[in-house]
């Protein structure tokens, strides 16, 4: 069906907290994402889920049973459990209207909590596992749940512009502000102390373990602040009548903190442990050590922050991307490592058998690089990847830089200039990483260079470089793509007259953009599922879209219509040079057809050159086969408009471009019912 191709969800297995032999993860099957149990003691998978358009949200709770969310093709529909050892599936909560997942967290005395969306408002459920619901809460727009006491009494919900600590009964125990910057993000309570008993527990399930709260200054009609004032002071040791401990990161000025949240105490902010980039993090099962991840400059590194000592000790890894890192059971660390020339690996510290990942077993080719460019709020920072060149065209320099470094002086290219496409991340909180990924592989593979500008906007280079958006919303984050182009031209690494675009979401967006604002620099363009319309799409996205909008905008479509106009690739649409291949999805509530219908037409109105292709999926397709048929369509208009017949190397390459053997993973774009990444991409 895929063609060789393989899809899977770069995310570490759940562990079952009663017993660690017993995980859940995502995989692979005949072409589609589905959930999987694993045995570490028998090593035995089994296949949880067999839907016909797959299935992403998988976790396990304490009690060993499966859940996973049985969703339609809208993306709306309900959480569903069954033994670990299989049987017969049950709802996770009775009564329960179908909605898009916002988030699930099961206690460990089997109270379930689901929070689900409608497009207006998000619910907060809570039951017995497999029992009736109550309705506890009712937010307009977005909120996100984010965790569960040990005891089930206390739930932490993600609202715009807070966290809110709510009862199971749906009474606000405490609103916990943002600040002045509006982020505060929450990743769960620890695993021991319940304020109803005082009673140690063992760990407890949170899926939804962290995701951004989207700023505004509204405040939910149906969640009213406590009178509650956050507090800071020095961290104590716990004892169990202090109660459940939230652990949170908070945003302060030029760096990011861990913070925590007692009934009794208040909010303390470990100031201690400060980071200058993105983090996330978990508790280990002590409770009161933390595992932290920072990305930093496309990589990562781990932490473990003791919170009663006051100390933060580094953790050896490789160096590249840890995608996931989690303390387990009995002291076992699991990490999810990958680097742009080395597929996702799944490790553990104490030898405990994971499951496979799909792989590449031949060596993946290119050599892969950084490139920083100086810019007017400091140098963006590029992860560049050329094919392969025969050896002895190599200079001395690049044969013996150790790893990825760059070597020093005039920079030499290893070969002729290549023809490029510049792959545009999402987001615009998000980072391109030193992470494999199958779409550069193929490109690489088909003799492309590949070009990742983790532009303005961009996390893992702190919080002043994520909110540089000086030139307007968009435009910023193109002048970028176009100084790097021409930084590299400059250095003889690319070709100027072979320069493509491609991206997805909002990296559709920038690609449509810079194409309508910059047409003289780029001689292809692939958007697939993008904003082509920011005012229609405004109006038409999900609520939690509106207020990130609304928030890097300055205001709504009616009260600022010119910065809208201004950045919206509509408005451009007759400037377009470059010959154009747009991709788009029938039920995509993030970027909805109806406004990609608009440019298209704006396109043919104007005489510009394009092709489109629809997908009958969502904005987040778990089916292999839509990834690969737009991987192949875009390499094909690629390899055509960059090189045309004549213009191709003559180097080996697949029989039909995109057909090697390769591992396209699932991307991680902004499901809020996944995640483990404190900074998570808006619109992917």
């Amino acid at each position: 069906m895929t063609g060789g191709y393989q899809v899977y969800r770069a995310a570490l297995p759940e562990v079952c907290a009663a017993d660690p032999a017993k995980t859940v993860f995502t995989a692979d099957a005949e072409g589609r994402c589905e959930v999987f149990t694993w045995d570490a003691t028998t090593r035995r998978a089994r296949q949880v889920t067999r839907r016909p358009r797959g299935t992403l949200h998988g976790a396990i709770d304490q009690d060993a049973y499966v859940w996973w969310f049985d969703e339609d093709e809208n993306g709306s529909g309900h959480w569903r459990f069954q033994p670990f050892t299989g049987g017969p599936d049950r709802p996770g909560l009775t009564n329960v209207p179908p909605g898009f997942p916002r988030g699930l967290a099961v206690s460990d005395r089997a109270t379930v909590a689901v929070a689900l969306g409608d497009g207006r408002a998000t619910t907060v459920h809570v039951g017995p596992r497999g029992g009736a619901a109550r309705t506890v809460a009712r937010i307009d727009g977005h909120a996100t749940l984010t965790g569960i006491t040990p005891g089930g009494r206390l739930l932490a919900l993600a609202v715009p512009g807070a966290v809110t600590v709510l009862t199971d009964e749906g009474a606000v125990r405490a609103v916990l502000p943002g600040g002045d910057t509006g982020r505060l993000w929450s990743l769960g309570f620890a695993p021991t102390g319940d304020a109803t008993d005082g009673r140690p527990t063992e760990v407890r399930l949170t899926e939804a373990h962290a995701t951004e709260a989207h700023p505004t200054e509204a405040r939910p009609a149906d969640v009213r602040p406590a009178e509650v004032r956050p507090t800071e002071a020095h961290p104590t040791k716990p004892h169990p009548a202090d109660g459940p401990e939230l652990l949170l990161v908070r945003e302060r000025d030029d760096h990011y903190l861990l913070a925590t949240w007692r009934p009794t105490t208040g909010l303390t902010s470990h100031d201690w442990c400060a980071f200058d980039t993105e983090i996330t993090a978990r508790w280990d099962a002590d409770g009161r050590s933390v595992l932290v991840r920072q990305d930093r400059h496309g990589r990562s590194t781990l932490h473990r922050a003791d919170l009663t000592a006051r100390t933060l000790i580094p953790v050896p890894t490789p160096p590249g991307t840890l995608l996931d890192a989690a303390t387990r059971p009995g002291g076992d660390l699991h990490y999810l490592w990958t680097a742009t020339g080395h597929p996702p690996r799944l490790r553990s510290t104490h030898g405990t058998p994971l499951p496979v990942l799909p792989t590449v077993a031949d060596r993946i080719p290119g050599t892969h690089r950084d490139i920083w460019t100086p810019g007017p709020d400091g140098p963006v920072h590029t992860l560049l990847s050329l094919p392969d060149a025969p050896r002895d065209a190599l200079p001395d320099a690049l044969l013996d830089a150790p790893g990825d470094a760059l070597p020093e002086g005039p920079p030499h290219a290893p070969r002729a200039p290549a023809p490029a496409v510049f792959l545009v991340h999402g987001g615009p909180a998000d980072h391109d990483r030193d992470a494999y990924d199958g779409v550069v592989h193929s490109l690489v593979a088909s003799g492309f260079a590949v070009v990742r500008v983790n532009y303005r906007g961009s996390t893992g280079y702190g919080p002043r470089w994520r909110r540089a958006f000086g030139r307007g919303v968009g435009l910023t984050q193109v002048e970028d793509l176009a100084s790097v182009r021409a930084d590299l031209v400059a250095r003889g690494l690319i070709r100027a007259d072979a320069v493509g675009l491609w991206g997805t979401s909002w990296g559709g967006y920038l690609t449509l953009l810079a194409l309508g604002t910059r047409p003289g620099l780029w001689q292809a363009g692939v958007a697939v599922k993008p904003v082509a319309d920011c005012v229609a799409a405004h109006r038409t996205t999900t609520p939690a879209l509106r207020a990130l909008d609304e928030r890097l905008f300055g205001g709504t479509p009616d009260e600022v219509p010119e910065r809208y106009a201004r950045s919206s690739p509509i408005h451009y649409a007759a400037a377009v040079r470059a010959p154009l291949l747009v991709a788009a999805a029938t039920h995509d509530a993030k970027c909805p057809p109806g406004q990609v219908r608009d440019y298209l037409a704006a396109l043919r109105a104007a005489g510009v050159r394009h092709e489109s292709l629809w997908l009958d999926s969502g904005h987040d397709g778990y089916d292999g086969g839509d990834h690969v048929t737009v991987l192949r369509r875009a390499v094909v208009f690629l390899d055509r408009e960059l090189r045309g017949p004549a213009r191709r190397p003559q180097t080996p390459r697949p029989a039909r471009s995109g057909e090697h053997r390769t591992t396209e993973h699932m991307e991680r774009r902004r499901s809020h019912a996944e995640g483990r990444h404190s900074q998570r991409p808006a619109r992917g």
